[in-house]
Protein backbone atom coordinates (compact mmCIF):
# COMPACT_ATOMS: atom_id res chain seq x y z
CA UNK A 1 0.00 0.00 0.00
CA UNK A 2 2.85 2.38 0.85
CA UNK A 3 4.54 1.68 -2.49
CA UNK A 4 1.26 2.30 -4.27
CA UNK A 5 0.84 5.67 -2.53
CA UNK A 6 4.42 6.65 -3.34
CA UNK A 7 3.90 5.69 -7.00
CA UNK A 8 0.62 7.62 -7.14
CA UNK A 9 2.16 10.71 -5.52
CA UNK A 10 5.11 10.54 -7.91
CA UNK A 11 2.78 10.20 -10.90
CA UNK A 12 0.57 13.11 -9.80
CA UNK A 13 3.63 15.30 -9.33
CA UNK A 14 4.95 14.45 -12.80
CA UNK A 15 1.69 15.38 -14.51
CA UNK A 16 1.41 18.59 -12.47
CA UNK A 17 -1.54 17.80 -10.21
CA UNK A 18 0.39 18.15 -6.97
CA UNK A 19 1.86 21.52 -7.94
CA UNK A 20 -1.62 22.76 -8.84
CA UNK A 21 -2.94 21.78 -5.40
CA UNK A 22 0.05 23.38 -3.66
CA UNK A 23 -0.50 26.60 -5.63
CA UNK A 24 -4.16 26.67 -4.58
CA UNK A 25 -3.23 26.06 -0.93
CA UNK A 26 -0.73 28.91 -0.97
CA UNK A 27 -3.18 31.27 -2.67
CA UNK A 28 -5.68 30.60 0.13
CA UNK A 29 -3.05 31.44 2.74
CA UNK A 30 -2.13 34.63 0.91
CA UNK A 31 -5.75 35.79 1.03
CA UNK A 32 -5.67 35.93 4.83
CA UNK A 33 -5.38 39.42 6.36
CA UNK A 34 -2.93 39.82 7.92
CA UNK A 35 -0.80 36.90 6.68
CA UNK A 36 -0.36 34.06 9.15
CA UNK A 37 3.42 33.66 9.16
CA UNK A 38 3.28 30.36 11.05
CA UNK A 39 1.11 28.80 8.35
CA UNK A 40 3.32 30.20 5.60
CA UNK A 41 6.40 28.73 7.27
CA UNK A 42 4.68 25.36 7.56
CA UNK A 43 3.83 25.53 3.87
CA UNK A 44 7.49 26.14 3.01
CA UNK A 45 8.58 23.18 5.12
CA UNK A 46 6.06 20.81 3.55
CA UNK A 47 6.01 21.95 -0.06
CA UNK A 48 7.98 23.63 -2.83
CA UNK A 49 7.00 27.26 -3.26
CA UNK A 50 5.52 27.92 -6.73
CA UNK A 51 8.02 30.02 -8.69
CA UNK A 52 5.48 32.78 -9.40
CA UNK A 53 5.05 33.42 -5.66
CA UNK A 54 8.59 32.73 -4.44
CA UNK A 55 9.96 36.28 -4.53
CA UNK A 56 6.93 37.68 -2.69
CA UNK A 57 6.76 34.88 -0.12
CA UNK A 58 10.47 35.02 0.65
CA UNK A 59 10.15 38.77 1.28
CA UNK A 60 7.36 38.13 3.80
CA UNK A 61 9.20 35.29 5.56
CA UNK A 62 12.51 37.17 5.69
CA UNK A 63 10.84 40.31 7.11
CA UNK A 64 11.54 42.43 4.06
CA UNK A 65 7.84 43.33 4.02
CA UNK A 66 5.33 42.96 6.90
CA UNK A 67 2.32 40.66 7.17
CA UNK A 68 0.09 43.73 6.70
CA UNK A 69 -0.55 44.12 2.97
CA UNK A 70 -1.60 47.77 3.21
CA UNK A 71 1.94 48.65 4.35
CA UNK A 72 3.80 46.93 1.50
CA UNK A 73 3.98 49.86 -0.89
CA UNK A 74 5.28 52.24 1.78
CA UNK A 75 7.80 49.76 3.19
CA UNK A 76 9.21 48.90 -0.26
CA UNK A 77 9.56 52.61 -1.01
CA UNK A 78 11.64 52.93 2.17
CA UNK A 79 13.66 49.82 1.27
CA UNK A 80 14.37 51.26 -2.19
CA UNK A 81 15.50 54.60 -0.74
CA UNK A 82 17.84 52.85 1.71
CA UNK A 83 19.21 50.67 -1.10
CA UNK A 84 20.00 53.78 -3.15
CA UNK A 85 21.63 55.53 -0.16
CA UNK A 86 23.91 52.53 0.51
CA UNK A 87 24.86 52.27 -3.14
CA UNK A 88 25.61 56.00 -3.36
CA UNK A 89 27.73 55.92 -0.20
CA UNK A 90 29.88 53.08 -1.54
CA UNK A 91 30.41 54.91 -4.83
CA UNK A 92 31.40 58.14 -3.10
CA UNK A 93 33.87 56.17 -0.98
CA UNK A 94 35.17 54.64 -4.23
CA UNK A 95 34.59 51.13 -2.88
CA UNK A 96 32.42 50.23 -5.88
CA UNK A 97 31.88 51.71 -9.32
CA UNK A 98 29.66 51.03 -12.34
CA UNK A 99 31.82 48.04 -13.28
CA UNK A 100 31.74 46.23 -9.93
CA UNK A 101 29.99 42.86 -10.14
CA UNK A 102 26.46 42.98 -8.67
CA UNK A 103 27.13 40.15 -6.20
CA UNK A 104 30.07 42.10 -4.72
CA UNK A 105 27.99 45.28 -4.61
CA UNK A 106 25.26 43.49 -2.65
CA UNK A 107 27.75 42.08 -0.16
CA UNK A 108 29.54 45.41 0.29
CA UNK A 109 26.17 47.10 0.89
CA UNK A 110 25.26 44.51 3.49
CA UNK A 111 28.58 44.97 5.30
CA UNK A 112 28.09 48.73 5.31
CA UNK A 113 24.49 48.54 6.54
CA UNK A 114 25.38 46.10 9.34
CA UNK A 115 28.34 48.32 10.32
CA UNK A 116 30.92 45.66 9.58
CA UNK A 117 32.63 47.28 6.62
CA UNK A 118 36.38 47.77 7.12
CA UNK A 119 38.74 50.22 5.43
CA UNK A 120 40.10 47.46 3.20
CA UNK A 121 36.72 46.05 2.22
CA UNK A 122 38.21 44.23 -0.79
CA UNK A 123 40.32 42.04 1.50
CA UNK A 124 37.31 41.60 3.78
CA UNK A 125 35.28 40.18 0.90
CA UNK A 126 37.92 37.44 0.48
CA UNK A 127 37.16 35.71 3.78
CA UNK A 128 35.65 32.18 3.39
CA UNK A 129 32.32 33.29 4.85
CA UNK A 130 32.03 36.34 2.61
CA UNK A 131 33.13 34.43 -0.50
CA UNK A 132 30.34 31.95 0.20
CA UNK A 133 27.84 34.77 0.69
CA UNK A 134 29.00 36.25 -2.60
CA UNK A 135 28.16 32.93 -4.28
CA UNK A 136 24.66 33.18 -2.82
CA UNK A 137 24.31 36.67 -4.26
CA UNK A 138 25.44 35.49 -7.67
CA UNK A 139 23.01 32.56 -7.61
CA UNK A 140 20.07 34.63 -6.38
CA UNK A 141 20.42 36.85 -9.44
CA UNK A 142 19.37 33.83 -11.54
CA UNK A 143 16.65 32.67 -9.12
CA UNK A 144 14.72 35.94 -8.78
CA UNK A 145 12.80 36.71 -11.95
CA UNK A 146 11.57 40.32 -12.21
CA UNK A 147 11.33 42.32 -15.43
CA UNK A 148 12.27 45.69 -13.92
CA UNK A 149 16.02 45.64 -13.29
CA UNK A 150 15.83 48.27 -10.55
CA UNK A 151 13.11 46.33 -8.68
CA UNK A 152 15.12 43.15 -9.14
CA UNK A 153 18.25 44.74 -7.65
CA UNK A 154 16.33 46.03 -4.63
CA UNK A 155 14.52 42.74 -4.01
CA UNK A 156 17.69 40.67 -4.35
CA UNK A 157 19.57 42.87 -1.90
CA UNK A 158 16.89 42.67 0.79
CA UNK A 159 16.23 38.96 0.31
CA UNK A 160 19.98 38.36 0.56
CA UNK A 161 20.08 40.36 3.78
CA UNK A 162 17.44 38.02 5.22
CA UNK A 163 19.25 34.90 4.00
CA UNK A 164 22.53 36.16 5.47
CA UNK A 165 20.86 36.26 8.90
CA UNK A 166 20.16 32.54 8.52
CA UNK A 167 23.75 31.91 7.37
CA UNK A 168 25.04 33.67 10.47
CA UNK A 169 22.91 31.40 12.64
CA UNK A 170 24.21 28.23 10.99
CA UNK A 171 27.79 29.56 11.14
CA UNK A 172 27.75 28.85 14.88
CA UNK A 173 26.83 25.21 14.25
CA UNK A 174 28.80 24.46 11.09
CA UNK A 175 31.16 22.05 12.90
CA UNK A 176 28.26 20.01 14.22
CA UNK A 177 26.62 20.10 10.80
CA UNK A 178 29.79 18.52 9.40
CA UNK A 179 29.94 15.89 12.15
CA UNK A 180 26.30 15.07 11.57
CA UNK A 181 27.04 14.66 7.84
CA UNK A 182 29.75 12.08 8.63
CA UNK A 183 27.43 10.21 10.98
CA UNK A 184 24.45 10.19 8.63
CA UNK A 185 26.56 9.11 5.65
CA UNK A 186 28.03 6.22 7.64
CA UNK A 187 24.52 5.04 8.46
CA UNK A 188 23.20 5.52 4.91
CA UNK A 189 26.14 4.08 2.95
CA UNK A 190 28.89 2.40 4.96
CA UNK A 191 30.82 1.36 1.84
CA UNK A 192 31.00 4.89 0.47
CA UNK A 193 31.86 6.25 3.92
CA UNK A 194 34.79 3.82 4.26
CA UNK A 195 36.05 4.61 0.77
CA UNK A 196 36.02 8.38 1.34
CA UNK A 197 37.86 7.90 4.63
CA UNK A 198 40.38 5.60 2.94
CA UNK A 199 41.29 8.15 0.26
CA UNK A 200 41.44 10.90 2.90
CA UNK A 201 38.54 12.80 1.33
CA UNK A 202 35.64 12.60 3.79
CA UNK A 203 37.09 15.03 6.32
CA UNK A 204 38.67 17.33 3.73
CA UNK A 205 35.69 18.32 1.63
CA UNK A 206 34.71 22.04 1.74
CA UNK A 207 31.66 21.56 3.98
CA UNK A 208 31.95 25.05 5.47
CA UNK A 209 31.79 26.60 1.99
CA UNK A 210 28.86 24.37 1.02
CA UNK A 211 26.95 25.24 4.18
CA UNK A 212 27.78 28.96 4.26
CA UNK A 213 26.67 29.32 0.64
CA UNK A 214 23.68 26.96 1.11
CA UNK A 215 25.13 24.99 -1.84
CA UNK A 216 25.23 27.94 -4.24
CA UNK A 217 27.62 27.04 -7.04
CA UNK A 218 27.24 23.30 -6.32
CA UNK A 219 23.54 22.71 -6.92
CA UNK A 220 22.36 24.19 -10.22
CA UNK A 221 20.41 27.47 -10.15
CA UNK A 222 17.24 25.82 -11.45
CA UNK A 223 16.96 23.52 -8.42
CA UNK A 224 18.54 25.38 -5.52
CA UNK A 225 15.49 27.56 -4.78
CA UNK A 226 13.72 24.47 -3.41
CA UNK A 227 16.43 24.19 -0.76
CA UNK A 228 16.34 27.90 -0.04
CA UNK A 229 12.57 27.66 0.54
CA UNK A 230 13.55 25.76 3.69
CA UNK A 231 16.44 28.10 4.56
CA UNK A 232 14.09 31.11 4.58
CA UNK A 233 12.18 29.58 7.50
CA UNK A 234 15.34 28.68 9.41
CA UNK A 235 15.40 24.94 8.59
CA UNK A 236 19.08 25.11 7.68
CA UNK A 237 19.79 21.61 8.97
CA UNK A 238 18.39 20.41 5.64
CA UNK A 239 21.88 21.18 4.36
CA UNK A 240 23.09 17.98 6.04
CA UNK A 241 20.62 15.98 3.95
CA UNK A 242 21.74 17.80 0.80
CA UNK A 243 25.38 16.96 1.55
CA UNK A 244 24.68 13.29 2.26
CA UNK A 245 22.34 12.83 -0.71
CA UNK A 246 24.87 14.53 -3.00
CA UNK A 247 27.51 11.98 -1.97
CA UNK A 248 25.22 8.95 -2.15
CA UNK A 249 23.73 10.02 -5.50
CA UNK A 250 27.24 10.22 -6.96
CA UNK A 251 28.44 7.06 -5.17
CA UNK A 252 29.23 5.09 -8.36
CA UNK A 253 31.56 7.85 -9.55
CA UNK A 254 32.96 8.59 -6.10
CA UNK A 255 33.90 4.96 -5.47
CA UNK A 256 36.25 5.26 -8.46
CA UNK A 257 37.93 8.40 -7.09
CA UNK A 258 41.38 8.07 -5.62
CA UNK A 259 41.84 11.53 -4.07
CA UNK A 260 40.00 14.51 -2.62
CA UNK A 261 40.63 16.44 -5.84
CA UNK A 262 38.95 13.68 -7.85
CA UNK A 263 35.95 13.82 -5.51
CA UNK A 264 35.71 17.61 -5.82
CA UNK A 265 35.94 17.45 -9.61
CA UNK A 266 32.99 15.04 -9.61
CA UNK A 267 30.89 17.14 -7.24
CA UNK A 268 31.69 20.40 -9.00
CA UNK A 269 30.36 19.07 -12.30
CA UNK A 270 26.88 18.05 -11.26
CA UNK A 271 24.37 18.34 -14.11
CA UNK A 272 21.01 20.11 -13.89
CA UNK A 273 19.23 16.75 -13.99
CA UNK A 274 21.35 15.37 -11.15
CA UNK A 275 20.87 18.58 -9.14
CA UNK A 276 17.10 18.21 -9.40
CA UNK A 277 17.35 14.58 -8.31
CA UNK A 278 19.55 15.47 -5.32
CA UNK A 279 17.32 18.31 -4.16
CA UNK A 280 14.10 16.30 -4.42
CA UNK A 281 15.61 13.34 -2.61
CA UNK A 282 17.12 15.54 0.12
CA UNK A 283 13.74 17.18 0.79
CA UNK A 284 12.05 13.77 0.79
CA UNK A 285 14.63 12.41 3.22
CA UNK A 286 14.17 15.40 5.50
CA UNK A 287 10.40 15.03 5.51
CA UNK A 288 10.45 11.27 6.01
CA UNK A 289 12.70 11.70 9.04
CA UNK A 290 10.23 14.08 10.65
CA UNK A 291 11.49 17.33 9.11
CA UNK A 292 15.02 17.24 10.54
CA UNK A 293 14.47 14.76 13.38
CA UNK A 294 17.57 12.67 12.63
CA UNK A 295 19.75 15.74 12.52
CA UNK A 296 18.07 17.31 15.57
CA UNK A 297 18.65 14.13 17.58
CA UNK A 298 22.35 14.27 16.70
CA UNK A 299 22.58 17.89 17.77
CA UNK A 300 20.81 17.13 21.07
CA UNK A 301 23.07 14.16 21.74
CA UNK A 302 26.26 16.13 21.05
CA UNK A 303 25.30 19.47 22.57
Amino acid sequence: MTDERNFRSSYYEKVGFRSVEEKKSLEILLKERPFDKTKLKQFCLRFTVPAMYRNFLWKVLLDVIPVYVDSHEFIMAQRTAEFQDLQRALKIAKIIDDYTKPNLVFLAMWLLRTRRAKVDITAQLESPLHRAMSKMAETLWHVIDIESEQEKLVDIYWILSGLFIQVEKLQKEVTRLQECTYSLLEREDIELHKHLVKIDALYNLPYDTWFYSCFAGVICNGSIAKIWDKITVGAYRILVFVAVVTLTTLRRLLLRCESTDNVLDTINNITEETSEMIVNKAIESMQQSGTTQQVDMYFTKHS
